[in-house]
């Protein structure tokens, strides 16, 4: 088993990992420098994340007991495998998804039983019965919006999943912010339900490395068996609970990417590509008369980095671009544009 890696080259435009084109918020930083100068860094930090936990509960109306929060959502991810996950259990992914789902219940000793989208990447209800009731995983996944297809899924696909699964079902809302609807106000303590979040996407902070889960006050307490002792920094807790004061700001930024999105659709649908419909940051296309490799390889060489997604189940000659700031936009669909005509 290979790690999982997304490829990091020094080029101009990097729009390959679905991060934030807009840094935080000028307040913020100031914010942050104070906390550095505040922090006692000779002692170990909240165990708990009492205040952080108390804080986020506050943004989504539940008790701080609902709330757990790690070093990004993929260690919420590896956190839920570790508790639900392991040798003798399955874990059910919904193919073509994010692939840290399988990759760490692989790492865990979990078995992956990996359902198929239909051919246009949606989801069948029909589907995931088939899978969890054949099945029985003790984790199924459900990313959405989806990455990298950037399709929204409808809430009846996740009432199929409550409805059929005998494990935990846990919804990845890395980019809920884009969304038509939020599985938040489905957790409840007599469902199986687990929810993730991140301030890695709009709210412009990955490099701080921060996620949280909503879910039933039994399964956090299951978490916090599972990871490990003060394993999120004080200077983390702090900034966070300081970057919560400006999620407002932030959100604001979604209908500037939405339009630049829309921007993007528009221009790739009238060159030789296929194009999905995204309800995220993203855009899945497929060249449809030149390689992915060498279309990804081109564009590299005029500065632009996108990601290839060709090597994923169902999704063989995609690519797939970030929306980035509207320069990088013009910029990607300039080197897009000079990558196809290539004879």
């Amino acid at each position: 088993m290979s790690g999982y890696h997304s490829a990091q080259v020094d080029v101009p435009v990097r729009l390959n990992t679905n991060e934030s084109p807009f840094p935080p918020p000028d307040g913020w930083l100031d914010a942050v420098a104070d906390i550095a100068r505040s922090i006692k860094w000779n002692r170990y930090p909240d165990r708990a994340a009492i205040e952080l936990r108390e804080t986020i509960a506050g943004r989504h109306g539940v008790s701080s007991a609902n709330i757990f929060v790690a070093n990004g959502s993929n260690e919420v991810i590896q956190t839920i495998l570790l508790a639900y996950g392991g040798a003798g259990r399955c874990v059910a992914t919904f193919e073509p998804t994010y692939q840290m789902y399988s990759q760490i219940a692989r790492v865990t000793g979990a078995d992956v039983v990996q359902g198929e989208r239909r051919a246009d990447l949606s989801l069948d209800p029909m589907e995931i019965e088939r899978v969890l009731t054949r099945h029985k995983p003790s984790v199924s996944f459900l990313c959405n919006p989806n990455n990298p297809t950037g399709l929204i899924e409808p809430r009846a696909n996740l009432e199929a999943m409550l409805k059929h699964a005998t494990g935990i079902v846990v919804v990845d809302e890395a980019y809920a912010e884009f969304s038509e609807w939020s599985a938040i106000d489905m957790v409840s303590e007599d469902l199986p339900l687990a929810v993730t979040r991140t301030f890695s996407k709009t709210l412009s902070m990955a490099a701080l490395r921060v996620g949280y889960v909503v879910a039933p006050k039994q399964m956090i307490s299951d978490l916090e068996i599972a990871v490990l002792p003060y394993h999120l920094d004080s200077f983390k807790q702090s900034a966070t609970i300081a970057a919560l004061g400006f999620v407002s700001e932030m959100e604001q930024r979604v209908d500037t990417i939405k339009s630049e999105r829309s921007r993007i659709f528009a221009a790739i649908s009238e060159m030789d590509c296929e194009v999905w419909t995204s309800g995220s940051n993203f855009i899945l296309f497929r060249p449809r008369s030149s390689l992915a490799s060498v279309v990804w390889q081109r564009m590299v060489d005029s500065g632009v980095l996108v990601r290839d997604c060709s090597t994923w189940p169902l999704l063989s000659g995609c690519l797939r671009v970030t929306v980035g700031t509207s320069d990088e936009n013009t910029a990607f669909l300039g080197a897009l544009s000079a990558a196809l005509s290539v004879k």
